[in-house]
Parts: structure tokens; sequence; C-alpha cells
């Protein structure tokens, strides 16, 4: 991959927190952040953050509700995505809860750290129409089918997420540890790996000379799997009220040095 962050390079531990796809669900994004130490409760960064001591990762998909519930929660009432009026009202929600993250990211640009996923991608490069498997489409975004164009202050800000982070041999991606994994084409979306590879090749970490990998896309129904055999988490677990915590000191040759999934 082409794209990484400037992360710590001293030898002495920090702590990152990897908070799973979010889905606009904010209201879980700030009770994790505020849980971890993160976020006082008007949003700002904790001290730890601003001093780098904690490092935040957030593994993408930070827009396009997840169910209908979720969207009749948001505009308070029977959401239709082919009403344009009910489009612009969860668009317009969502874009301000995306400048609220923006801000806290402005604040710790570099203990603050944002995987670009897919859901993200097509924010601002509506080429495919997302959706669930029960029929409802994610076009509040999508100017093409009903929907608002994203606004340009945030279409520089999504455009500038990382592809991947890593720390020392430890890496956060948004899907899985290969290339491919971060190139949301046409490919990607006929093809099995993205959803699949953790059970059926979850070698890959180890071929591609990784520590440990940390990685989102695929909801977890049960919550956070770690896999310590195979060196990878899979963390999309933020419905579940989950998020990982690890220590990880990036100039030592075994740069994990322990983890924990929080309950919050």
């Amino acid at each position: 991959m082409t794209e990484a962050s400037a992360a710590p390079a001293a030898p002495d531990l920090r702590k990152f927190i990897a908070i799973g796809d979010i889905h606009a669900d904010f209201g879980k994004l700030w009770a994790a952040l505020r849980s971890a130490g993160c976020a006082t409760p008007d949003g700002r960064p904790t001290r730890p953050v601003l001093s780098g001591l904690y490092q935040v990762v957030l593994l993408g998909d930070l827009v396009h509700p997840k169910s209908q519930r979720q969207y009749d929660e948001l505009i308070g009432g029977a959401y239709d995505h082919r009403n344009p009026d009910h489009t612009a009202q969860a668009a317009a929600w969502q874009m301000e809860e995306l400048r609220r993250v923006r801000d806290f990211q402005a604040q710790a640009p570099g203990s603050v750290h944002i995987i670009l996923g897919n859901h993200d991608d097509v924010l601002i490069q509506p080429r495919f129409v997302l959706g669930t498997g029960g029929g409802l489409q994610h076009t509040e975004f999508d100017p093409h089918h009903g929907g608002v164009a994203l606004p340009p202050d945030l279409v520089a800000w999504v455009g500038g997420f990382l592809r991947e982070l890593r720390v020392g041999g430890v890496q956060f991606a948004h899907v899985g540890p290969l290339p491919s994994h971060a190139q949301y084409d046409d490919l990607f979306y006929v093809d099995r790996s993205p959803k699949r590879w953790f059970l059926e090749t979850p070698e890959y970490v180890e071929m591609a000379g990784l520590a440990f990998g940390v990685y989102g896309h695929t909801q977890m129904d049960r919550g956070i799997v770690v896999h310590e055999g195979y060196r990878f988490a899979l963390v999309d677990a933020l419905h579940c009220r989950e998020y990982l915590e690890m220590m990880i000191a990036p100039g030592r040759e075994t740069p994990l040095h322990n983890w924990r999934i929080v309950t919050f």
C-alpha cells in the first residue's frame, strides 16, 4: 500500500484505541471515546490524546446507517431512500456529525487517525450505490440518485483519510492486509476476499510480514474477535459497544505489548 500515517517512532509504549465501523452511529462513537479517556464531555481531545500518549484509530465507514430502524430514528419517522426530503435530512444530520469528528481530529492531528472505508470512498466518488441485504439503499450523498453532494470542505477532509496506518509491524486497515483490500473498485465488490479472507486465507497477515493486523468492514455480531494464532483482530463491533485497546511500542521487534477488548 502506498498511503500511511506518521506514528510515534520512539520505542516507548503508546496506547492505541481502535474503533470499528461507525456507520453514522455517532452517539456510540462519542461514548466510546469518552470511555477510553480520549474525549471530554464536550467532544474535545483529552490531554493524553493531545500529548500523543493515546492514539485513536477509526477503522472507517463513518457514514450510512446499517438498518432501516437507524434511518427511521435519524429522521424521526419512516425513512424512504426514494424520498428526496428524507435523503436531504439524513445527509444534513450526518454532515453535521462528520464536522464534529473533523474538528476533533483537527485538534490532535498526530493522534487521531481515520482509515478510508468503502462507504467513505463513495462519498467522494459516487460510482456505486451501496445498500443492505434487505434492499435499503444508501443514496443520501449521491446526487445521481436523489441525494445531495458532499460539500467541498468535507470532500477535502474525507479525501485525506488513510488507506492504512502502520505502527512498527502493526497494520490498521479497513478490510484486510492486501493492497487490493483498500481499492474500492468494481473488482472489490465482486471479489469474495474482502468478506472471506480471514476465514479462508488468514495466513495473509503473516505472508504480508506483519506482526499484527487490525481490521473492520465485516460486522462481528458477537463482538470483537482477536485471533492471536494468525495475529489479527476484527473490530467492527461498535454496535456491541466494544472497542480494542492495544499497547504498542513501534520501535521494538515485537511491537504489540498487550491488548484488551473494552465494553463501554
